[in-house]
Formats: C-alpha cells, sequence, structure tokens
C-alpha cells in the first residue's frame, strides 16, 4: 500500500522537474534570441523562430511572416545593429503535453520598456519561436495624448482596411 503513494511522488516530482527544466530552456532560448539581435548574428536570429512563424511589431502594419520578417530586418542586422532588447521581467507558461509554451516579457528596448508575448512550439526536439508580438507600453495617464497623436494615421489605416 504504501508503494502507490510513494510512486506518486516520484512521478510528481519528476514531472515538476521536467517542467522547470523546459521552462529554462525556453527561458535561454529568448535570452539567445535576444542576445542575437543585440549582436546583428542575422543566421543565429532566425534560426531560433519556427519556418512557419510569425512577428508581429509595434506599428499596426507590421504582422509578417517569418519570410517577411527576415526580408525587413535584412538592413539593420547587415549595418552590424539591430535591436537590443533586455528582459526584465518575464512569465513561462508550460502547456501540459510540454510541446508548446507561451510567454509574456517586460523589456528594456531603445523604445523604453516594451512588451513581448508570444508562443514557442517543440519542433523536432528543440524549441523554437512560434508567434511573437512587440508592443509599446503606454502608461495610462498617457493613453489620451497618444491617441490624438496617432488619430490621424488610425483613421486612414482603418478606412483603408474597411475598404479593401
Amino acid at each position: 500500500m504504501q508503494k502507490i503513494p510513494l510512486l506518486f511522488l516520484c512521478f510528481l516530482y519528476g514531472s515538476l522537474a521536467f517542467g522547470q527544466s523546459e521552462e529554462k530552456n525556453v527561458n535561454n532560448l529568448l535570452e539567445n534570441w535576444h542576445q542575437a539581435a543585440a549582436e546583428a548574428d542575422y543566421d543565429g536570429y532566425f534560426k531560433l523562430m519556427a519556418e512557419q512563424s510569425v512577428f508581429i511589431g509595434t506599428d499596426p502594419t507590421e504582422n509578417w511572416t517569418k519570410p517577411e520578417f527576415m526580408q525587413w530586418s535584412k538592413p539593420y542586422f547587415d549595418r552590424g545593429k539591430a535591436w537590443s532588447f533586455s528582459s526584465l521581467e518575464r512569465n513561462i507558461f508550460l502547456a501540459e503535453d510540454c510541446e508548446f509554451v507561451w510567454f509574456d516579457e517586460l523589456l528594456e528596448t531603445q523604445m523604453g520598456i516594451c512588451r513581448g508575448s508570444g508562443v514557442v512550439s517543440k519542433e523536432d526536439g528543440e524549441w523554437r519561436i512560434k508567434h511573437y508580438v512587440l508592443s509599446i507600453e503606454i502608461p495610462n495617464e498617457n493613453v489620451e495624448e497618444v491617441t490624438k497623436l496617432k488619430k490621424k494615421f488610425d483613421e486612414e489605416l482603418i478606412s483603408n482596411i474597411k475598404s479593401r
């Protein structure tokens, strides 16, 4: 009778340790991805993204597939300086099947504080970024001012989208 609780505890501990190890692997992936951009390592940066992945930038028109994002960002990498994002805090959530993760991170960037969020999936045993969203964080007390600043742009983009 005592073997069942002991087996259960071993399984539970093993699952928790495996989950913590996978979270550490995903954390390392994201750190390496940001480091590759800071070092303008084009190949290193894009090898950490899944073949079928999406990058959504801070501009509302920036919703890129991996090939589109590679083409857009190549000039930045080629001149030896892409961008530099440092994680201030990060939350990682591992799915029960341990095949995908979702995360959010607060970043220190050249644009001030930004937030990144996304999905990481396991492909051929390796974690790859599948979906990433970057947004500029705006304090609530500045929303009205920012809304006024971007009003004309938003109106034109809304009109263009609705007329498609």
